[in-house]
């Protein structure tokens, strides 16, 4: 029996990781006419961006200049999402999930701060009972950390969970903390190879929270 919902945040409840492409895509044109493919973006989603900047580096031959460009990239990357709505269906989602009953958690590669100043602004943070973020853990997504972290936090058995997520980062770690998963990709992340998750749906307009629970409980 379900009793937990664990919800990502980047790409899942906030389609940020959409601004964070044209950004990075924006800024490599104008400053060194780079194009960045989507392909070589898409594999950091939901994890670490050290390989995005040692692949850019490389490309660029040694004439990337880091300092300054994250600065950069941060302040037009929060212009873009400053009036940004959270993704369609997710308040559905955490409305039905309290009615119901459920505990929710977030498990987010990223920082604490940067997760509750957006959920707070996006009128959503009341629906958590808890949140793991970056600083709880050694070791974000793939690595299950987050997970484990989190319905340890829960006082659940993987069983006991499901979580939401966007990314194949977020599916990997999900996976190794053995929580069935609902992929929910957005614009960027919709052509990974995504593989033994439970569902992936389009949006959470697609199938209510009942339903997919009703079908997570049906596997044994």
């Amino acid at each position: 029996m379900i009793k937990a919902v664990i919800f990502d945040f980047d790409g899942l409840i906030l389609d940020t990781e959409t601004a964070w492409y044209d950004t990075y895509k924006q800024i490599l044109k104008e400053t060194y006419d780079f194009d960045l493919p989507l392909s070589e973006f898409v594999k950091g989603v939901g994890g670490e961006d050290t390989a995005l900047l040692s692949y850019i580096d490389e490309e660029l031959k040694g004439e990337f200049q880091l300092e300054g460009f994250q600065e950069k990239v941060d302040a037009i990357h929060a212009e873009r999402i400053k009036e940004a709505k959270a993704r369609e269906g997710v308040e559905d989602y955490l409305q039905a999930a309290s009615e119901a009953g459920y505990q929710i958690a977030l498990a987010s590669s990223s920082k604490r701060e940067w997760v509750t100043t957006h959920l707070t602004n996006l009128g959503l943070i009341s629906y958590f009972d808890h949140f793991v973020t970056s600083d709880d853990v050694e070791n974000i997504k793939p690595a299950p950390d987050l997970f484990l972290k989190a319905i340890e936090e829960l006082a659940v058995k993987p069983e006991e969970a499901i979580v939401f997520e966007d990314s194949l980062n977020g599916l990997i770690a999900a996976r190794k903390a053995n929580i069935k998963t609902i992929i929910v990709p957005n614009p960027v992340t919709e052509h990974l190879p995504f593989e033994e998750h439970h569902l992936k749906i389009g949006s959470m307009k697609e199938m209510s929270l009942t339903e997919i629970i009703k079908s997570v409980e049906e596997v044994k």
